[in-house]
């Protein structure tokens, strides 16, 4: 299996609007992507004062199944326009683990 982390932070301000494109649109659009091998996605958010930080976690069966949802380039981040809005900065890259546990 195989593990895909991505960060993006945003204003303070930006942050609910943010954390609400996530849970109502981008998450249930890459569900509906019906992607083989995208096994679940979760959210961690953190307070940083000045800015939220955004962590997405993703899980996959393989490296093609990562390919499938990314493309050949998988590392590249998938960030859609919306959200390019709404965050001061993020990850280019995300970064794959295989999971152990």
């Amino acid at each position: 299996m195989i593990t895909r982390i991505w960060r993006g932070w945003t204003t303070r301000e930006n942050a609910p609007v943010y954390e609400q494109l996530l849970l109502t649109e981008i998450f249930p659009g890459i569900a509906a992507r019906n992607v083989p091998g995208y096994l679940g996605i979760s959210l961690c958010r953190r307070d940083l004062g000045n800015e939220v930080e955004f962590m997405t976690i993703m899980w996959f069966e393989s490296i093609d199944a990562v390919k499938a949802f990314a493309g050949d380039d998988y590392e590249t981040a998938v960030v859609p326009p919306k959200a390019r809005g709404v965050l001061a900065r993020f990850d280019g890259r995300s970064a794959h683990y295989e999971t152990v546990v």
